[in-house]
């Protein structure tokens, strides 16, 4: 299929359903934006491959970079290269200096780029200015009638920050190798510059160690990276422009290490895994043993992951790991340690000095703000935005995640509208949570009070995308990052004023389908899913998941219900429709969009949104066809006959009958809205039973739409 109808068509599919579309872009899909952008003069027809003119800095790193240009120009124009014919694009690449600080918190990333009639010309600070200019350059390409085109532009941009990250945890599930090398590729395609792997927790350990092998031969359950594939994956990382940053919890979280090495424990840690145990185990912090074990395993990991900094975790230690052992007990009495929070201060402290000794910069997350820690530790915030301003107040350097989980599965606009430098950017109502009396959401309460001076912005390095893996397996890794990291990626790059949510939800259908071109796998492993479910024919369950959500803030998790073990605990199978479905719905948006302009005058929508309607309402008797076969998919039985209930509805906002069944009507919006109520925060999870097989319907707010404007 030519380029123009193939790029169109996949990325456009995600945005229509029926005979309308939404219109086309003013301008390319960028994400992130850039500081500055001006179009300029016509767009230039590309074909053939690439020719590079250097000036200034010319190195390995940017040859390799270049290659990699080139490969996805090809990919995204499906016109490769011919030997012999002449370059489809003359690139002029003038990289100003070699920069001593390429990897670091200090490299240089600023670049300005021109494209026209002559081809573009790229002019960096630094060989990383290079390769954020290339990423942009590459979204500049778009489809054109005869083929694909290059649009005309001028950018100068920065970064806003210089720490833009994203954590993947490989403890809880396993991820391969390539696996993480694709994530690479999708965080250079969008400007992210950090990547944090949280390398060891209750569940496993997961890099060879050659000074305590049972790391590997006991903890990771066979399941680990060898020494060599980590130099190999920093190398990697490093041609992108992009640093890995390792974390090995500690004192808690830290049942993997302690049940290859009982000895360090607090309390007695058993084979085979415990549930109750996993997420419990902590070291014993008066132990000396401890703290050479610690300062031989770092000693060995730092040798593997050069970066500056080290993340040592520290977070939801039990006091009760230490309290309950009369020999910790006995020994925070007698050397003064009023709590298990003053013992944890002293274990940090002494932690510390181990990483100093190794070079680096310790990491460790907000609970270490709970008792005085020296300031040179960077906090990460995670239980929200308040812990940004409390760290920063202490004089400490601060990479913010707090609003920024990708695991409670909230759609891509909400954790868009969250800044990093907003002390109440993020957290739970604080009335709220005082009248649930659930002590252990306390911390997540927002401080009102909470502010920020100007010498405390100064202090936020950055902030990162997380994506937690109690429920996430590496089929699922691509869909549960993307393309809602891409949306970040902006808030962490782009200037603070670049906040409008529906360009946002207009760009990101575009954004993941040039991704999914150069490699992301989002679409085609959510295919594989529903094709084992649905073996027979996965039509109808693709209608029911473009326009379904899973249910939000760990209510998929389970964790918080009554009777139900946390997902942290025994690793489930994830093998239900709501483990294929995402946090984004661009069929609903765009539906929604539509029905805005609908009832705003644009009366030549009712032909695409009545198809779309009438859809959704007929899908319900194809899907209970195939469960007819297959008992496995009953549980989104209420949801797809939810989905046929809410079309309905919309048909009959359409037809003008919203009167005659009024009530049909209001049970059928208040039953979808209640839903997403059910888990709208942590608190609400708390307490609320979720929909049947945890799916919420996102046409609601469309269909609502539709039937306040018919009123």
């Amino acid at each position: 299929m030519p380029f123009a109808r193939r790029f169109r068509s996949f990325a456009m599919a995600m945005l229509c359903v029926g005979t309308a579309c939404t219109p086309a872009l003013a301008a390319p899909a960028l994400m992130p934006q850039p500081v500055q952008y001006q179009p300029k003069g016509s767009a230039l027809p590309l074909a053939g491959g690439v020719q590079v003119q250097w000036q200034g800095v010319r190195s390995p790193l940017l040859e390799r970079a270049v290659a990699r240009f080139g490969q996805r120009l090809a990919a995204l124009s499906a016109r490769p290269a011919v030997a012999g014919a002449p370059a489809g694009l003359v690139l002029r690449i003038n990289c100003q200096h070699a920069d001593p600080d390429m990897l670091s918190v200090h490299m240089r990333e600023h670049y300005q780029l021109r494209t026209g009639a002559d081809g573009a010309t790229l002019v960096a600070d630094g060989p990383a200015g290079v390769l954020r200019g290339l990423a942009t350059l590459l979204q500049l390409i778009e489809p054109g009638e005869a083929g694909p085109v290059l649009d005309g532009a001028e950018i100068d941009d920065s970064p806003r920050f210089a720490w833009r990250g994203m954590l993947v945890d490989v403890s809880r599930h396993f991820m391969s190798v390539a696996a993480l090398e694709r994530q690479l590729d999708m965080m250079e395609l969008t400007k992210l510059n950090v990547l944090h792997l949280h390398l060891s927790d209750g569940q496993g350990f997961r890099v060879e160690s050659r000074v305590y092998p049972r790391l590997q031969q006991v903890a990771s359950h066979g399941e680990y990276y060898t020494q060599q594939q980590v130099r190999d994956l920093v190398a990697l990382a490093a041609d992108r422009g992009i640093r890995i940053v390792p974390e090995f919890d500690a004192p808690g979280h830290s049942y993997a290490m302690l049940l290859a090495y009982p000895q360090y424990a607090a309390q007695p840690v058993t084979a085979p895994l415990d549930p109750k145990r996993v997420v419990r185990a902590a070291f014993d912090p008066t132990n000396p043993d401890t703290y050479v074990f610690l300062a031989r395993l770092y000693h060995e990991m730092a040798g593997l992951f050069p970066d500056a900094y080290f993340h040592v975790g520290g977070d939801e230690v039990r006091p009760d790991e230490w309290t309950a052992n009369p020999r910790i007990s006995a020994y925070m009495q007698q050397h003064g340690y009023a709590s298990a929070t003053a013992l944890q201060a002293a274990f940090t402290r002494r932690v510390q000095g181990i990483v100093a000794h190794e070079g680096r910069t310790m990491m460790g997350w907000d609970e270490l703000l709970d008792a005085p820690v020296p300031p040179g530790i960077v906090i990460e915030p995670w239980r929200g935005s308040r812990y940004t301003a409390q760290a920063t107040a202490a004089g400490h350097p601060v990479v913010v995640s707090a609003g920024y989980y990708l695991d409670l599965l909230l759609p891509a606009a909400d954790h868009y509208r969250v800044d990093p430098l907003d002390p109440v950017g993020n957290g739970l109502p604080p009335d709220q949570v005082a009248a649930a009396h659930a002590p252990a959401l306390v911390p997540f309460a927002l401080d009102p009070a909470a502010s920020m001076t100007t010498a405390q912005d100064g202090l936020v390095l950055g902030a990162e995308v997380a994506l937690w893996t109690e429920i996430v397996s590496e089929e699922m890794l691509d869909a549960r990052l993307w393309p809602r990291a891409a949306a970040l990626a902006e808030r962490f790059w782009s200037p603070a004023a670049v906040r409008d949510e529906a360009a946002l939800a207009r760009r990101l259908p575009v954004v993941q389908a040039e991704l999914e071109v150069l490699g992301n796998r989002a679409s085609a492993d959510r295919h594989r899913m529903m094709a084992r479910l649905a073996p027979d024919g996965i039509a109808p369950l693709a209608t029911l998941l473009a326009v379904t959500t899973p249910v939000r803030n760990y209510a998929l998790n389970h964790v918080f219900g009554p009777g139900h073990v946390a997902a942290s605990s025994i690793p489930p199978a994830l093998d239900r429709v709501a483990d294929i479905a995402t946090p984004d719905s661009f069929q609903a948006a765009a539906f929604t969009r539509d029905v805005a302009a609908y009832v705003g005058g644009q009366r030549d929508l009712a032909a695409s949104l009545r198809a779309r309607l009438e859809t959704w309402r007929d899908n319900d008797m194809r899907l209970r066809q195939i469960v007819a076969t297959r008992p496995t998919l009953r549980e989104v039985l209420p949801a797809s006959g939810q989905l046929a209930e809410l079309a309905t509805v919309g048909l009959y906002a359409l037809d003008g009958t919203l009167a005659v069944h009024q009530a049909q009507v209001d049970a059928v919006l208040q039953t979808a809205q209640a839903q997403f109520a059910a888990s709208a925060s942590m608190l609400a999870v708390r307490t609320s039973p979720q929909p049947a097989g945890d799916l919420l319907q996102a046409i609601t707010p469309g269909i609502a739409g539709l039937v306040q404007g018919h009123m």
